[in-house]
């Protein structure tokens, strides 16, 4: 089955396309990557997006009109996707969505809202879309996050040592895999998002992200300001646990910056970085990791990089690439992963690593232009992911 991948992340700053051929055999889930396609988000788009996301106030007609803009757009990525990296003919569009809201309550998450209808992906392409994938764990008690955790336990089950995928989105994730116990996942905290914030911040919008992390390679640590971000309760909540852009955006380090303040922005995105690389760095200490394997937009920022390397001494720390899953393709590959599985009959989710009290079948289908015809449910559950090269 061709299955096209489409997600936008807390940074909001691209849709990210990617298809794979995927099929069971046995035990194992078979993928080749098709390629993926990365398209920026127009900077009205973004606009809207940031205008309704917390602490904002927003209304349910600016809700309404974002949820049909990120719709269009969501659908004319998939079209490209067809169309450039299907060679004009795919099966299935899985759609994350953007996130606007995740509602947690106590550690709790008591609800999850991902908008752009998938009924303009289905009426431009034809196909049937899975979409609202994360709901449904949210109803099983789960942290609907992070859903890319069954993807890293199918690829890095067996490996030697403590295996952990990271992804570096705007939040960063980790995924545990031991060898003799339950995989665990948790988002550690912030990745891009502090960083991108108080790039737009102190640039007056002029620029969006830290780019190659230049500024946080100019600036100094501030150890004040690291110690009072790192005071945040969050850090110390025990796993499985989800976050979001509703506690760490730019209101987050105004607050730190109006208790320990620091006159060079250069220095407090230095500070910011190495806050992404202590805490990754806390959480894998935690559970004893050997191997480190980066994937997200975080692994084009070669100062996060180094200054995850320097907190995590004796670990080895690399990309998805080495391990044949394009890093920066991989959440929209993961999320390919989860519509085939959906509609194959087979839970998504690892209830270890989101908290759920079973694992459950994810997603809601919109039919395509023609009737909606499923695969034969899948007699066996997948307990390996293997990677295969597309010929030429």
């Amino acid at each position: 089955m061709r299955v096209i991948g489409l997600m936008s992340g807390t940074s909001y700053d691209a849709i990210e396309a990617a298809a794979a051929e995927l099929s069971l055999d046995g035990e194992e889930l078979l993928m080749t990557p098709l390629g993926a396609l990365s398209l920026p988000c127009p900077e009205e788009l973004r606009g809207r997006i940031e205008a309704v996301l917390p602490p904002a106030a927003t209304t349910t007609e600016a809700l309404c009109r974002l949820d049909t803009h990120i719709g269009q757009a969501f659908a004319d990525a998939a079209v490209r996707a067809v169309e450039d990296l299907c060679a004009g003919a795919a099966d299935l569009v899985v759609s994350h969505g953007q996130t606007v809201h995740h509602w947690v309550q106590d550690g709790q998450v008591r609800g999850t809202l991902q908008i752009g209808r998938p009924a303009w992906i289905a009426e431009a392409t034809g196909l049937p879309v899975v979409s609202d994938l994360r709901s449904r764990d949210v109803a099983a008690g789960g942290q609907g996050a992070p859903l890319v955790s069954i993807v890293d336990t199918l690829l890095l089950r067996g490996r030697p040592g403590v295996s952990a995928a990271l992804n570096l989105g705007g939040i960063a994730n980790v995924t545990v895999v031991p060898p003799d116990a339950a995989p665990v996942a948790f988002d550690t905290g912030p990745a891009n998002a502090l960083v991108d914030a108080a790039v737009r911040h102190f640039s007056r919008g002029a620029r969006a992200w830290d780019e190659d992390g230049r500024g946080a390679a100019r600036g100094r640590v501030d150890p004040d300001l690291l110690a009072r971000l790192l005071a945040e309760p969050y850090y110390r909540l025990p796993a499985p646990k989800t976050t979001g852009k509703e506690l760490f955006h730019l209101g987050h380090v105004l607050a730190a910056l109006a208790a320990a303040p620091v006159p060079e922005p250069d220095d407090v995105l230095a500070t910011l970085t190495r806050l992404t690389a202590v805490t990754v760095a806390d959480a894998c200490r935690a559970h004893h990791v050997t191997e480190l394997v980066a994937s997200g937009g975080g692994t084009r920022n070669p100062v996060m990089m180094r200054m995850i390397g320097e907190e995590l001494p004796g670990v080895r720390v690399t990309t998805s690439d080495r391990v044949g899953l394009p890093a920066a393709a991989k959440e929209a590959l993961a999320f390919a992963v989860l519509g085939f599985l959906t509609v194959h009959g087979l839970p998504a989710t690892v209830p270890s690593c989101t908290g759920a009290r079973r694992a459950t079948l994810l997603g809601s289908i919109t039919p395509g232009a023609g009737p909606l015809r499923l695969p034969e449910p899948a007699a066996i559950a997948p307990t390996r992911l293997r990677i295969t090269t597309a010929p030429g």
